[in-house]
């Protein structure tokens, strides 16, 4: 399960507006797209975000009629305007009017994800409480309160998507420093010198684009708790700038002369084996004794079965858009049976796809679909007649997974990687299965 920042995008340039959206996904958050003000409030109607970003001039109605109407109904949702430089008194009297912050045209990736990583301390973060009923994760759970109450690194591993970062912000919240800021970066998926400046900060002129001084996360995470999300991804050199940042307490911004002093607690988060990366020499040993003074192994979800219906019912819930949804008997033991490869964020799809297709309250085992199902078709060159008369998109299935493919797009606003991740399937295989629903033709909703 993700607990990222969710960030809407209003912008009527679709170019511009898709490029902002992968820049927001590769910094590690999730990006809702609307291309006018009018579309952007109905999405504010029914989905959770956290921030929204929106440019000036648009059509129907602009990035300030937009702000008035969002600051009627949620004053404290962060709001950040684009504006051109020619503008740049208006976006002053926008933030006068209630606006978060502005952006200038044109600004570089850094500068945007920055923004956001500063923000993200306005972001109430969801305390989300850890589902835990299965005996292994109680274990878990209950060292976790323990050494909560201290200030102790810890270093969380577990394979992918078992739900690390769930556990970093229940120590968080289970300890002292819960009312405190609670800040996580993805070290996977930003490249090192934006990596560095984000995590350590930069003074004015540190770099191209670096047109004013900002905090960087350790600095935002003053007082509370920053998460290095799949710390095992950090680049050797940047290990050592980190290093020298938790024994010594303290950090310098880019680009800068004075030390800044720190209290925070640092989490980390690895899906790989530290002791074997380390030995490889791809990750300091002096950094891994420094993170894991006190490491916790959250186990596969296969292993802890007694936590499959438990979550199934939460994420349920999560998804169904308001309605009162239950599971029949027959679709729990086909949840219970299944080997759950991709851990909780592939039954976290499960569900979403679940309350996607079940068209009343009641989702049976007809409704539950799992990612090797969908994925079964394969490639158009892995495919022979033989096999095709096997896969899903034949017989009684077809109609089925054409309903499942036009409601995820449905659901996301067309976004085609979003829609792939949903149902479970590669956006190859995705594009290959929206040219053969083209071919039959099925109308299939764009990109807003």
């Amino acid at each position: 399960m993700s607990n990222q920042a969710r960030v809407l995008v209003v912008e009527d340039d679709a170019a511009l507006r898709e490029a902002l959206c992968d820049t927001l996904e590769y910094g590690g958050y999730a990006a809702l797209s609307a291309c006018n003000g009018v579309e952007a409030l109905r999405t504010l109607e029914k989905e959770a975000v956290d921030l929204v970003i929106s440019d000036v001039q648009m059509d129907e109605m602009d990035g300030h009629t937009l702000l008035r109407e969002v600051r009627s109904s949620r004053p404290q949702l962060p709001f950040v305007l684009v504006t051109a430089h020619g503008s740049v008194e208006k976006a002053i009297e926008a933030i006068r009017a209630g606006a978060t912050d502005y952006l200038l045209k044109p600004f570089e990736a850094e500068v945007l994800l920055e923004m956001v990583s500063r923000l993200e301390g306005a972001i109430e973060c969801d305390a989300g409480g850890m589902v835990a009923e299965d005996p292994a994760m109680t274990s878990v759970r209950e060292l976790l309160l323990r050494v909560a109450r201290s200030p102790a690194t810890v270093l969380i591993s577990g394979e992918s998507g078992t739900g690390k970062e769930v556990v970093a912000r229940f120590i968080h919240h289970s300890s002292e420093r819960a009312d405190k800021p609670f800040l996580a970066i993805n070290c996977a998926a930003i490249p090192e010198p934006m990596l560095e400046s984000m995590l350590f900060g930069y003074e004015k002129g540190a770099y191209t684009g670096a047109y004013q001084s900002r905090a960087g996360k350790f600095e935002q995470a003053n007082g509370g708790t920053l998460l290095l999300d799949e710390v095992s991804e950090m680049d050797l050199g940047l290990q050592a700038k980190l290093l020298r940042v938790l024994q010594e307490r303290e950090v310098e911004r880019l680009g800068g002369h004075n030390l800044i002093a720190l209290d925070v607690r640092v989490l980390a988060t690895t899906n790989r084996d530290l002791r074997a990366e380390v030995a490889a020499g791809r990750f300091r040993e002096d950094l891994y004794y420094r993170l894991s003074v006190f490491p916790v192994h959250i186990p596969p979800l296969r292993d802890r079965p007694g936590d499959i219906l438990p979550l199934a019912h939460v994420m349920l819930a999560r998804h169904s858009g308001g309605r009162p949804m239950e599971l029949d008997r027959e679709a729990e033991l086909r949840l219970l049976s299944h080997p759950w490869r991709g851990n909780v964020r592939e039954l976290e799809n499960c569900m979403q796809r679940a309350a996607i297709l079940t068209p009343g309250t009641q989702v049976t085992a007809r409704d539950i679909y799992f990612e090797d199902m969908i994925a079964a078709q394969g490639s158009p060159a892995q495919e022979t007649p033989a096999e095709s008369s096997c896969n899903m998109l034949d017989g009684g299935l077809k109609d089925t997974e054409k309903q499942l493919i036009v409601n995820a797009l449905k659901t996301v606003n067309g976004r085609r990687k979003d829609a792939a991740e949903i149902l479970g399937i590669s956006p190859r295989t995705l594009r290959y299965k929206l040219a053969r629903l083209k071919e039959q033709g099925v109308a299939l909703p764009h990109a807003g």
